[in-house]
C-alpha cells in the first residue's frame, strides 16, 4: 500500500538574485515499511525534498507546484495547525542532521519528549509519557535516568540516539532521517544505523534516508533515488543503483564509492560543481559536468524512461548502458578532456561509439 505519493513537486527559495529551484518537478512514492534513500552531493535538493513533505521550510521557501499525498490526505492543503496536530511527529517525524540543533537547550531531553507525546495523545499523562521516554532510552542503549539531562550534557552519538527516541516516541508511519550519522565515527555510525533499522522494523514505519554517503544507503535502503540539480535523475532498488546504474551522474557517484573487494581500485571524482539553480538553463542539468553530453543534452530536458522493476532514469543516453558503464569506470573519461558544450550534434563530449557507427552507416 502506498503511504506517501509525491507528484511534480516544486519547492523554490527566494534569493537576492531570483528563485532557487531547490526541488524541481520531483515525483516519488513510498510504501509502508519501506526505506528509500535520497542520495546526491550537497546542494542537490535532498533535504529540501524531505522537509517539503512536512512543510518544515524556512520563511523564504515556497512550494510552487505539485502534490504531496500522505495516506490519502493532501499535505499542501492543510493549515499549519492541522499539519502540527495531524501529521508532524504523530504520523511523520524527522531526525535532523544535527541533533543538538533539534533540541531546545533550556529543557531536559525527557521534558521535550513528554511534551511531544502529551500534545498529540490527549489521554496520555505526563507520567506515562515520561515512562515511555525511559523505555525508548533503554531500547536505544542510553541510561533511562538520563532523560533528566539537558542536551548539552550528551555526547554527539548519545544526542543522536536521543533524537531518534524523540522521533519514534509516537510510532510514526514515516521517519525522515536527514544525514542522521554525519560527523560520527564509523563505529557509532554503524551502531546508530542498526538501531534505527531495528526500531523502524518494530513499529513498521517507512523511512526516507537523506545522505551523500553511498555506503549508508547501500546498507540501509530498499530503494535509492539519486538527486541532482533539484531533480530525481534515477531511482531503482538499491542493488540496481549500486551494481547496474544507467545515469552518468550515478555512475560518477559509484566511482567514488570504495569497493573493499578491489585492492587496486582508484576512486574517481566528478569534475566541476553543481549547477546554479537560480538560472540552471535548458536541458539536462548534469550536462556541464558529463563526459557523455551531446548537443541534445543541453537543449532538451530528458524524459523519465522506465527500465522495468521500478527502475526509472532521466537521461538521453540511458539506453547505451554497456558503453556508459565501461567508459565511466576510466579516470581518463572524466579528467583527461575539456568539458563544455559541444559545437554541434556530431561532436559529443568524450566520444560516442554509437554515434560514430551511425555516422558511418549514414554515409
Amino acid at each position: 500500500m502506498t503511504l506517501l505519493d509525491i507528484n511534480g513537486l516544486k519547492t523554490y527559495y527566494r534569493a537576492d538574485d531570483g528563485w532557487v529551484r531547490a526541488t524541481d518537478d520531483a515525483s516519488l512514492s513510498i510504501e509502508r515499511g519501506e526505506t528509500v534513500g535520497l542520495v546526491g552531493e550537497s546542494g542537490s535538493g535532498k533535504t529540501t525534498l524531505a522537509k517539503s513533505i512536512i512543510r518544515l521550510l524556512p520563511d523564504n521557501a515556497e512550494i510552487r507546484d505539485g502534490s504531496i499525498e500522505f495516506e490519502g490526505t493532501e499535505v499542501t492543503d492543510l493549515s499549519d495547525r492541522e499539519l502540527r496536530k495531524q501529521i508532524r511527529w504523530s504520523e511523520i517525524s524527522m531526525i535532523p542532521q544535527n541533533a543538538m540543533n533539534g533540541f531546545d537547550p533550556v529543557y531536559t531531553v525527557g521534558e521535550q519528549i513528554v511534551e511531544v507525546v502529551t500534545y498529540h495523545e490527549n489521554d496520555t499523562s505526563k507520567a506515562e509519557a515520561r515512562e515511555r521516554a525511559r523505555d525508548l532510552f533503554d531500547d536505544l542503549g542510553i541510561d533511562p535516568d538520563r532523560v533528566d539531562d539537558y542536551p548539552h550534557q550528551f555526547s554527539g552519538g548519545m544526542a543522536q540516539r536521543a533524537m531518534i527516541a524523540l522521533a519514534l516516541s509516537l510510532s510514526p508511519s514515516l521517519v525522515l532521517a536527514d544525514e542522521p550519522t554525519t560527523a560520527l565515527d564509523v563505529v557509532i555510525q554503524d551502531r546508530i544505523l542498526d538501531t534505527i533499522k531495528e526500531m523502524q522494523t518494530e513499529i513498521n514505519s517507512a523511512m526516507i534516508m537523506v545522505t551523500h554517503d553511498m555506503s549508508v544507503v547501500s546498507e540501509t535502503c530498499d530503494r535509492i533515488a539519486v538527486v541532482y540539480g533539484g531533480r530525481i535523475v534515477e531511482i531503482a532498488d538499491a542493488e540496481t543503483i549500486i551494481t547496474n546504474p544507467r545515469h552518468p551522474y550515478t555512475l560518477g557517484l559509484r566511482n567514488a564509492f570504495p569497493d573493499i573487494s578491489d585492492d587496486d581500485q582508484e576512486l574517481i571524482s566528478i569534475p566541476g560543481t553543481p549547477p546554479d539553480l537560480v538560472d540552471p538553463g535548458e536541458g539536462c542539468r548534469f550536462a556541464p559536468r558529463c563526459p557523455f553530453a551531446r548537443e541534445e543534452c543541453w537543449k532538451a530536458t530528458p524524459e523519465t524512461e522506465s527500465y522495468g522493476n521500478g527502475h526509472r532514469v532521466k537521461c538521453h543516453r540511458a539506453d547505451e548502458i554497456d558503453y556508459l558503464q565501461e567508459e565511466a569506470g576510466k579516470k581518463s573519461t572524466w579528467h583527461d578532456q575539456e568539458l563544455g558544450r559541444p559545437s554541434d550534434d556530431t561532436a559529443p563530449i568524450g566520444g560516442d561509439q554509437k554515434a560514430e557507427s551511425e555516422v558511418e552507416l549514414d554515409d
